[in-house]
């Protein structure tokens, strides 16, 4: 009897002794010069967010910091879990977003003209933005294990378009035309990672310029104007053209080295409208100068290597195709909103990642975070 106690003992000493190795030897496994960028980059953007409300402690410096708090704690929880449960949920995520957009679309919170949100009471969940980083789950479970000439087939391509514009469709009637293309760029990341023949790319843009006269005409009247205003900003300065006008000086007048924290004019005279959400590089820029976004796009950078190194290293080709598309969204994300700001492309409603006010963008960007480190906690993990 007292053998059998102490062999139980023994049991219960070593089960313990391993779960703790198992949880130290997981934390040892993070990316720590990932999560050093990502919380550097929280910092950044909760003192910007700071800027925009005028140096005071307001309503968005508070909510962007208990967003980030509570959203990077959940990533750090996501990152324990294993790979595997990322890849069993695959197709159920999917299917529980679109969902969602069907309940937005039929029940959402209608605000200046697009009804994208549903009221969850602690936060206004915009669940087009979930889809961004779900639709990479979903089509790298489906390309995970799928032969070459598989990838390539009509089946497989059909199958790979009806996932992707079936939430398209979904977020345009909201409407919301910008995430509905980032959604697409999403999906077409994996179906470039999962080798997809080049041809059929070169002629899908092909068709798209060929179609694009009348892509034009089935556009919204404030998503027309969006385009002239992008092509001549100066045709409409006090109206349609005055936030790319104003964002224009503000990132000028930064100049090399900025005008320093909280004395930006462009945003403390309210002449920068948007400010803490799409149009925050602008304040930034002009606070921080060239030398500051240099800076924040180093960050952004290692932040994308990173990604792309755990996906390089990862053992399981769902989590390799996994980060190369999250890594690639993330790139066309920033790409896009810089280039939106400074006037390069049209305004759509494309958020910095991390940096921009949005409890919905910083919770899907973090669950792509979690998934990631995810893969780099349990890199030697194979999936069948």
């Amino acid at each position: 009897m007292i053998k059998n106690i102490w062999r139980f003992k023994m049991y219960q000493h070593t089960r313990l002794t391993n779960n703790n190795f198992s949880f130290f030897s997981k934390f040892k496994n993070f990316d720590y010069i990932l999560l050093t960028c990502i919380l550097l980059l929280g910092f950044i953007s909760l003192a910007t967010m700071y800027s925009t409300d005028g140096g005071k402690v307001l309503f968005h410096t508070k909510s962007h910091f208990t967003k980030l708090i509570a959203f990077t704690f959940m990533m750090l929880v996501f990152s324990f879990i294993n790979i595997k449960f990322w890849f069993s949920i695959g197709y159920f995520s999917y299917v529980v977003v679109i969902f969602l957009l069907i309940w937005t679309y039929l029940f959402g919170i209608t605000s200046s003209g697009s009804q994208r949100w549903i009221n969850l009471y602690f936060i206004n969940l915009q669940p087009s933005e979930l889809m961004k980083i779900f639709i990479i789950l979903c089509l790298a479970k489906y390309f995970h294990r799928m032969k070459l000439e598989h990838v390539n087939s009509i089946y497989t391509l059909l199958t790979s378009l009806i996932i992707i514009i079936l939430p398209m469709g979904l977020v345009i009637v909201q409407p919301d035309l910008g995430t509905s293309l980032l959604i697409a760029i999403s999906g077409i990341a994996v179906i470039w990672f999962a080798g997809i023949n080049h041809k059929y790319f070169i002629y899908t843009m092909l068709g798209f310029v060929i179609s694009l006269p009348f892509i034009i005409a089935f556009l919204k009247p404030y998503q027309k104007l969006r385009v002239l205003t992008f092509l001549d900003p100066d045709r409409d300065p006090l109206g349609a053209g005055y936030q790319i006008i104003q964002s224009k000086i503000a990132v000028g007048s930064g100049g090399l080295f900025g005008k320093g924290f909280l004395k930006g004019t462009q945003s403390y005279l309210e002449f920068l409208p948007e400010k803490h959400t799409d149009f925050i590089f602008t304040l930034f820029s002009e606070e921080f100068g060239f030398v500051g976004s240099a800076l924040l796009l180093v960050i952004y950078a290692i932040i994308i290597y990173r990604i792309i190194a755990i996906g390089a290293g990862s053992r399981s080709y769902f989590a390799k195709i996994f980060c190369y598309s999250f890594g690639a969204a993330i790139f066309v994300y920033i790409t896009i909103n810089m280039s939106m700001v400074l006037g390069l492309l049209p305004i759509v409603g494309s958020p910095l990642p991390i940096m921009s006010y949005g409890g919905s963008s910083m919770l899907a960007t973090m669950i792509g975070f979690g998934i990631v480190m995810s893969a780099k906690v349990h890199s030697q993990q194979s999936i069948a």
